[in-house]
């Protein structure tokens, strides 16, 4: 009897495994510094070089003046919009793909600094996958903009029409802007991506 729970234990324990898809270093760990590409991340678009915070620059300063203390771990993200029109996104490939026509759900904390070197105004989150480094396929977050200075977590429920292997963080401005503009959002602690509750 006791042989057989314990059979039943692996295979949920495996089942629960093969459900789970963890990011390389969702809560962006790495030594406080701007313009720095985390560990496990890859740059996309023009001028992508998002800051590693909280920390101080070489004066002795907030590193672009923002002082948020992190979620989970030492360290941070931030992104930055830009008035040229350009924006910051980042992304990397998954340790294994999405399945099409699955749910899966995951969270992610953010926040705008009031203070961000001038890129003040908030600004909103996008989330793609693709199956090509930086490729942006599939829409599957697209969060209202990020107004609130206190951390507060977002959960998200997608399903995708096809399978992926990468994923994508973007930057992008209000809804409804008709000039860009300098803009900012912080971003840390992404959970793992699991299949959905069947209630």
């Amino acid at each position: 009897m006791k042989r057989n729970y314990l059979i039943i234990g692996l295979v949920l324990l495996t089942m629960s495994a093969q459900a789970q898809l963890r990011l390389n270093n969702p809560s962006f760990e790495a030594p406080p510094k701007d313009a720095t590409m985390p560990p496990g991340w890859v740059g996309c678009g023009m001028y992508t070089t998002p800051d590693i915070m909280p920390g101080n620059n070489e004066y002795g300063q907030p590193i672009w003046d923002v002082t948020h203390r992190p979620v989970d771990g030492a360290t941070y993200v931030g992104l930055i919009t830009r008035e040229d029109n350009t924006w910051e996104y980042i992304g990397q490939k998954l340790t294994k793909p999405l399945k099409s026509r699955h749910c899966y759900m995951f969270s992610v904390d953010l926040a705008a600094s009031p203070f961000y070197a001038g890129y003040n105004t908030p600004i909103r989150l996008r989330i793609w996958l693709g199956n090509d480094q930086c490729d942006k396929t599939e829409l599957i977050v697209e969060t209202p903009t990020i107004k609130h200075y206190e951390w507060k977590n977002y959960q998200f429920v997608f399903s995708v029409d096809k399978s992926y292997s990468y994923i994508i963080f973007e930057a992008t401005y209000a809804d409804g802007t008709e000039y860009p503009y300098r803009g900012n959002l912080l971003m840390d602690n992404i959970s793992l991506i699991t299949d959905c509750d069947r209630a």
